[in-house]
């Protein structure tokens, strides 16, 4: 059985304090896997992922974002900050690996991000290239440049006009939306996340999961499928990082694979020299919430296990 606690570290925002959850297997750790978590949820939603990895000996944890979960404060759900958003919660990423680090020195750490946060984690081996041993990307993908940078430019527009809080029709319709387009015809708002309809209905109802991102959020997470696609940033990355890309085939964040691949080759182009992708055919969005999760979990575990 595992352990599990919360704590709170400060943000690099200088405003917020990071909510973080950790689960502790029985005895020593053999390794630290921290859960990088996507747009409008938070770290609660990867309990189940948490305590499999932690019954089989990992120490695991995970922070909301600035506007998410816990860490959010009224009023600024789906909001990162004024300025530099996408630079400050990849910076609140690090730091809970330094933590973490220090509470378990030597051991491997692995980093393992799911959709948004596979965005953050891509900016994270860029930026900081050589600190985990290891990647996990779960429902990644890159949309073409000119579509990030047309999405960027309306969304700063939105911001412009009528403050970066405010939540997009146009801009979540383009994005969100679209993905759902789809699945058609849609039984729920959110059918592209999952075959499973007890996974999707939970997190249609989860409160925390309920809000619109707003145009600050999506004008800096644009920023950032810029920054892990430019040749400069990814030329930074060590090569020597295993990654480990897993996506359903059917994902729409994906592009149904061709994302997935486009990424894939970024890393080969790298010369990433340990680099391993895997589709799930007919999976959805959420693997790790797909009606074959424990073939997903089993996957993920002999991945971390061969690389420990």
């Amino acid at each position: 059985m595992e352990n599990q606690n919360s704590f709170r570290f400060p943000s690099s925002d200088g405003v917020h304090q990071i909510f973080v959850r950790e689960w502790l297997p029985e005895g020593e750790p053999k390794a630290v896997v921290q859960i990088v978590h996507g747009i409008a949820e938070h770290i609660g939603r990867y309990d189940h992922v948490a305590r499999f990895l932690a019954a089989h000996g990992f120490a695991v944890c995970g922070g909301d974002h600035l506007g998410h979960g816990q860490t959010a404060r009224e009023g600024e759900y789906g909001w990162f900050a004024k300025y530099d958003g996408w630079t400050l919660v990849t910076a609140d990423v690090r730091r809970l690996r330094q933590l973490q680090g220090e509470k378990y020195p030597g051991l491997p750490y692995f980093l393992l991000g799911h959709s948004m946060g596979s965005f953050l984690t891509r900016t994270y081996l860029c930026r900081y290239p050589g600190e985990v041993s290891g990647a996990v990307l779960s429902g990644t993908g890159q949309e073409p440049a000119a579509l990030v940078a047309l999405g960027k430019a309306l969304a700063g527009l939105i911001c412009c006009l009528q403050g970066d809080k405010t939540v997009s029709p146009i801009v979540s319709e383009l994005s969100l939306g679209a993905y759902n387009k789809k699945f058609k015809p849609n039984r729920t708002s959110a059918d592209w996340i999952s075959r499973d309809e007890r996974a999707v209905d939970a997190y249609l109802a989860d409160p925390l999961c309920s809000f619109q991102p707003t145009a600050g959020l999506f004008r800096d997470m644009m920023g950032g499928l810029q920054y892990i696609a430019s040749p400069r940033a990814l030329g930074q990355m060590d090569p020597d990082t295993p990654v480990y890309l897993m996506s359903g085939g059917q994902d729409p964040v994906g592009s149904m694979g061709e994302g997935v691949k486009k990424v894939y080759g970024y890393f080969q182009k790298r010369g990433t020299r340990d680099l391993t992708m895997k589709l799930y055919p007919g999976g959805r969005h959420e693997m790790f919430n797909e009606i074959n999760r424990q073939e997903v979990l089993d996957d993920l575990l002999a991945w971390l296990e061969k690389h420990i």
